[in-house]
């Protein structure tokens, strides 16, 4: 079993900046590639961004290339997605997600672990 507990949400102003970060306990994390997702209330489960076991791999959702930044550091057993220049769109409940396959997250959309999630809010 892996728990994933997020942290770093909150409300910021259009533009601004946050970092979200993920905490692993459990099982081996570095075994693990990492994502993030987001949802909207009514919405479907949105892919934001992965990084593979290694951190040598990564995708994005085309909406936030340049502005997102996922990074791992296996010795702290975490995940972080750093987001710059936020927007209105951005605003939703944003989720960390493991699977042993990065391609189980982009592809499938679907994870082995997921978080409770963090809201973050942006504001016009």
């Amino acid at each position: 079993q892996v728990q994933l507990v997020e942290s770093g949400g909150g409300s910021v102003q259009a533009g601004g900046s946050l970092r979200l970060s993920c905490a692993a306990s459990g099982r081996t994390f570095s075994g693990y590639a990492m994502g993030w997702f987001r949802q909207v209330l009514g919405k479907e489960r949105q892919f934001v961004a992965a990084l593979n076991w290694s951190g040598s791999s990564s995708s994005y959702l085309d909406s936030v290339k340049g502005r997102f930044t996922i990074s791992r550091d296996n010795a702290k057993k975490s995940v972080y997605l750093q987001m710059n220049s936020l927007k209105p769109e951005d605003t939703a409940i944003y989720y960390c997600a493991a699977s042993q396959s990065i391609g189980t997250l982009i592809i499938k959309r679907e994870a082995d672990y997921w978080g409770q999630g963090t809201q973050v809010t942006v504001s016009s």
